[in-house]
């Protein structure tokens, strides 16, 4: 038997059938066409999956159930996404309207839930109990598992630590609020202010590996100047580690998981990220170093780990 992951995205929709090992055996994707209403989008949504169904040579039967990441607040209990800012769905009813097109067992959650969950059951996660599963990308993303449950909260919108403010009065976020994590610890954080030292420095190697066009700049570039011994980058990691780990050791004091597990695009950055960021996060922890027992590791499934996890989410509901 096998279950279908949906990644529901404001740009595109993944879709993959996955093993009960959490193995991909066929996936695909779509334009999501986000200026569409729900029903259109999720009519789209189980054509994909009849058709990945259909390339894999195995028949509807085969499928047990098929689970959703979704952006924004999702009532998984009632199978609705409650909102999401970049798409246009209010209270919608999403399990019930996808089962008249492909009549399975269908669960949702939040992507980052599902990125998280992906992680626990088949990554980097697999051997812990408990797990904090944090995405450095555009956002910074969040997802906590403790004993084997996803925790969002009584009403369903928790676990939003990219907007856990740590900067008062701090960089506007795109939430409304000032000095989000979010903010200083995304790929958009390090590329701002890469892009700004930069500009204040010239002679600075990051202006040479951009080609002196600063939108070139990416978050690897900074790295990759850092590790070339430039010292305005150099400043610049060193400025982007420290917020990631304030944040970091916030979630510890909160929560103190067995593990951390960091994906998203930085995340390539492998021990260049975690050395420096250890060294800081056994500097700030409540305790200090004898009460850093927290893992922290880097994601093993990418941009499957939301496919995977929402495959995986029945689970859940055993």
């Amino acid at each position: 038997m096998y279950s279908i992951g949906v990644d529901l995205g404001g740009t595109n929709i993944a879709a993959a059938i996955v093993t009960v090992d959490g193995q991909i055996i066929k996936k695909a994707s779509i334009p999501t066409l986000n200026d569409r209403n729900d029903e259109a989008i999720v009519k789209d949504m189980a054509k994909l999956c009849l058709q990945i169904v259909s390339e894999a040579n195995i028949t509807q039967d085969e499928i047990h159930s098929v689970g959703i990441g979704s952006p924004g607040i999702v009532d998984s209990q009632k199978g609705e996404i409650v909102y999401a800012n970049n798409l246009k769905f209010r209270n919608s009813p999403i399990a019930k309207m996808f089962q008249k097109y492909f009549n399975k067992p269908v669960y949702l959650e939040n992507d980052a839930n599902a990125a998280a969950y992906g992680e626990y059951v088949s990554g980097a996660g697999s051997v812990y109990k408990d797990l904090v599963a944090i995405t450095l990308g555009t956002g910074v993303g969040g997802g906590i598992i403790l004993d084997g449950k996803v925790i969002s909260g009584s009403y369903n919108a928790g676990a939003e630590l990219g907007h856990i403010v740590i900067s008062i009065d701090g960089e506007l976020c795109t939430c409304g609020r000032h000095g989000c994590w979010e903010c200083y610890s995304s790929a958009t954080g390090l590329i701002r202010e890469a892009k700004l030292a930069a500009q204040n420095n010239p002679e600075s190697l990051l202006n040479a590996l951009v080609g002196n066009e600063l939108n070139r700049m990416n978050a690897k570039i900074p790295f990759d100047a850092a590790q070339a011994g430039d010292p305005v980058a150099m400043g610049v990691i060193d400025n982007y580690v420290k917020y990631l780990a304030v944040g970091l050791v916030n979630v510890i004091n909160m929560v103190q998981p067995e593990v951390i597990v960091l994906g998203g695009g930085i995340s390539a950055q492998q021990d260049n990220l975690l050395n420096p960021l250890k060294e800081r996060i056994v500097n700030e922890i409540y305790g200090g170093a004898e009460a850093f027992k927290t893992q922290i590791k880097i994601a093993e499934l990418g941009n499957d780990a939301g496919l995977i996890g929402a495959s995986m989410l029945y689970k859940l509901h055993a």
